[in-house]
């Protein structure tokens, strides 16, 4: 029997995980301090990954595990862009695979391979242009402090002499169904548009100027790591991923205001981040109305409304931060999925779990 541990199960891609797993015939243990809500076919085990002794009790069990995906994220509080060149942040990050993988490792005779994830900062896109198209395995930029490279070097050392093998994605901007997730532009759009149509407005642009970016499907992700786990070639081996194609705010702000049920409206730049928790009241009003499952507007949004704040702002156009995934898919990971209607299907996703009112 293969057995996969999924950790931060409650996540966009941990819950893109559980899915695709599922569908291989895993045995599937999800694992985060939260229930992956809305997910079936795994067995949730709660756990602290900043609790060292709670790991060690908990992981130190999992004797049958073959197979582990690691997307567990800790993010401050204190604005996105400062979180991610953080000290506590990064070492925070680290701590948390060490929890986890300590107690496993000694208790996973017969553990496989591991799926680590990164994202297109292993590039420095946070803090520099980076070279367009960015590639794997000629410019990973290890100078600027990262909490992928102390994750990394980490699993690089465990590894000597092991058995099992490792592999790591780099996802682009990743969409999906989670709840409070601390990048989720879906559930930030949800958000403003669902406070717009119950004013009978319509979806107004709140960006800036039309930037061309790649984005990733949170489910595809998930597919990526159950191919990564039985693939002789993904063995020790980084990999960026996207949907295949390209998109811009403004080139998709139709599809995501016809999913939602509404019109697009004239441009009317704003940072969601400032405009829209002032309007708690009328989001809990919404959730009334409709009667809802969704929390309240900030556990509704988590962070995702700066993080939308981050991708959509700009008054000046930049080169893009694209990246080449043709090793990935000459390494056999050919599926692709276009990114308007990635968009549709997250937005009815939570339309039909009862988090956005209905289109």
């Amino acid at each position: 029997m293969k057995q996969v541990l999924i950790a931060g199960a409650s996540g966009l891609v941990g819950r893109g995980a559980i899915r695709a797993f599922v569908k291989a015939g895993y045995d599937v243990i999800a694992t985060s301090r939260r229930p992956p809500e809305g997910v079936t076919g795994a067995r949730f085990v709660a756990a602290d990954l900043f609790d060292a002794a709670s790991c060690r009790e908990v992981f130190g069990q999992m004797t049958g595990v073959t197979h582990l995906v690691f997307t567990a994220l800790y993010e401050k509080e204190n604005g996105l862009l400062q979180s991610w060149l953080d000290a506590e942040q990064i070492e925070g990050n680290a701590a948390m695979l060490r929890n986890l993988f300590e107690p496993l490792r000694s208790a996973a005779a017969g553990l496989k391979h591991v799926t680590l994830l990164q994202g297109t900062k292993a590039y420095g896109a946070h803090v520099r242009q980076i070279p367009v198209p960015a590639r794997e395995d000629r410019d990973e930029f290890k100078t600027q402090p990262n909490f992928y490279w102390n994750q990394e070097d980490y699993l690089r050392e465990r590894q000597r002499g092991a058995a099992w093998t490792w592999t790591i994605l780099r996802p682009q901007v990743i969409f999906g169904d989670a709840l409070g997730a601390a990048m989720n532009p879906v559930a930030a759009f949800g958000l403003y548009g669902a406070l717009l149509k119950e004013c009978g407005e319509p979806l107004y642009f709140p960006g800036g100027v039309a930037n061309v970016f790649e984005a990733v499907d949170a489910d595809l992700v998930g597919r990526v790591a159950a191919w990564a786990g039985e693939s002789d070639i993904a063995r020790n081996q980084v990999f960026n991923v996207t949907n295949g194609d390209v998109m811009t705010w403004r080139g998709v702000w139709p599809a995501i205001a016809d999913a939602l049920g509404m019109v697009p409206g004239e441009d009317r730049p704003a940072l969601l981040s400032q405009t829209l928790p002032p309007r708690a009241a009328e989001w809990d009003a919404i959730r009334r109305k409709y009667a809802l499952t969704a929390p309240d507007l900030a556990a509704f949004a988590g962070q995702s409304l700066h993080y939308v704040d981050l991708l959509m702002a700009g008054d000046r156009v930049r080169m893009p931060a694209l990246v080449s995934t043709v090793k990935l898919r000459q390494a056999g990971f050919t599926e692709t999925l276009d990114s308007e209607q990635m968009l549709r299907n997250a937005i009815a996703a939570m339309q039909s779990r009862k988090l956005l009112p209905p289109r």
